[in-house]
């Protein structure tokens, strides 16, 4: 973030190593190639005044360990794995459509084999056939290249076709984590049950959606306790005064909720 923003807590731990911890110069060199992103928006996202090709193989130059021209062969495999042609890679990226810049994105992420992706709504911009497309090609190279994703998205629907792991955030806290099956079949925190009682369901007989009430709150002056208690609709005194931990109510399933962990206690007798 720009100044005045800092880091003022917490850390950032991948391989063991705090990467708050390192110098600028580590950090550059881990970015892009042990850990990649793919952005939100693809129409800002890319080099207005630099030629695609040019900035896939600028990724590819500062990483790895090859001439221009070798970089040039990598860059136009990598055009090739996202479905656009070696012809184009002399092309702006003005001349390409939502969906075909993401889909160079996509090449700039993957150029260097990164161990870790994190995908920030790569759909957002795009229409659902072209969202459909994408998120197919980026699942498949995923495997292919044998890279771990984390995928940031709001759409529950993309988390269950690409997720094997989920966790559910609100007010800047997971408050729900587990298996992909945990929090589709035995779903347990408020909010997330808020969330899937707000999306249309094709096989049930409905005839309004269950919102949830009330607003998000302000980040910069959460409630006290549970900052979900203002909009929840199981809350108890408690939960005004009282800040959740995490209980897990199987093995791997945790979720930051005191409905959640009395209801764990009853059952164990504990």
């Amino acid at each position: 973030m720009p100044e005045p923003g800092k880091i003022l807590s917490g850390s950032i731990v991948y391989k063991d190593k705090n990467i708050l911890d390192m110098t600028e110069k580590e950090v550059q060199d881990l970015r892009g190639n042990e850990i990649s992103m793919i952005f939100q928006d693809p129409m800002t996202a890319l080099n207005p005044v630099m030629t695609v090709g040019d900035q896939i193989a600028e990724v590819i130059l500062r990483h790895q360990e090859c001439t221009k021209a070798e970089a040039q062969v990598r860059m136009l495999e990598m055009l090739d794995k996202v479905g656009i042609s070696g012809d184009r890679a002399g092309d702006y990226p003005h001349q390409f459509s939502g969906g075909m810049k993401q889909r160079i994105i996509i090449a700039i992420a993957l150029a260097c084999n990164p161990k870790l992706l994190l995908a920030d709504e790569p759909t957002t911009a795009l229409d659902v056939t072209i969202q459909a497309q994408v998120m197919r090609m980026v699942n498949e190279l995923k495997k292919e290249f044998g890279t771990s994703m984390v995928l940031i998205t709001h759409d529950l629907g993309i988390v269950a076709e690409s997720c094997d792991a989920v966790a559910i955030m609100y007010a800047g806290e997971i408050v729900e984590y587990g298996s992909l099956e945990d929090i589709f079949d035995r779903t347990a925190h408020p909010y997330t049950i808020g969330l899937f009682g707000s999306i249309p369901r094709l096989d049930l007989d409905t005839d309004r959606l269950q919102p949830i009430q009330g607003l998000m709150p302000d980040p910069i002056n959460l409630p006290e306790g549970c900052p979900f208690h203002p909009r929840c609709p199981y809350a108890k005194e408690a939960c005004r005064h009282e800040k959740p931990g995490h209980a897990e109510i199987t093995p791997g399933h945790f979720v930051k909720c005191l409905r959640a962990k009395e209801q764990l206690e009853e059952v164990t007798g504990s």
